[in-house]
């Protein structure tokens, strides 16, 4: 245990010494050897990105189809029982006009 205690108050005894003289920068080279590999794509062309888009771009519209095939259900389900209780109110309006003297 005093070797654990000893060894972690010499990490953070070093780690307290290290300065900070500047912004720290990515090596020589990085970001075009990014672009190279995104460009450069898998063994068919497609890269990780595309094919991440293309998979959310399906989902999004699977979704807009199904909750517009709901609406429209929806919609036809209230139209008939908007029928149901007109007929009713019509039905119930006309008798009350028979007996009304």
């Amino acid at each position: 245990m005093k070797d654990l205690d000893r060894k972690l108050a010499s990490l953070l005894r070093s780690a307290a010494e290290v300065r900070d003289d500047g912004p720290v920068e990515a090596p020589f080279g990085f970001d075009t050897r990014v672009v190279a590999l995104w460009r450069g794509g898998g063994p068919n062309g497609n890269n990780g990105i595309a094919r991440l888009l293309r998979r959310v771009a399906v989902l999004a519209v699977a979704v807009i189809a199904i909750s517009s095939a709901a609406v429209v259900y929806e919609l036809n389900q209230q139209s008939a029982a908007d029928e149901l209780f007109t007929n009713s109110y019509a039905i119930a309006d006309s008798a009350i006009e028979t007996e009304v003297p």
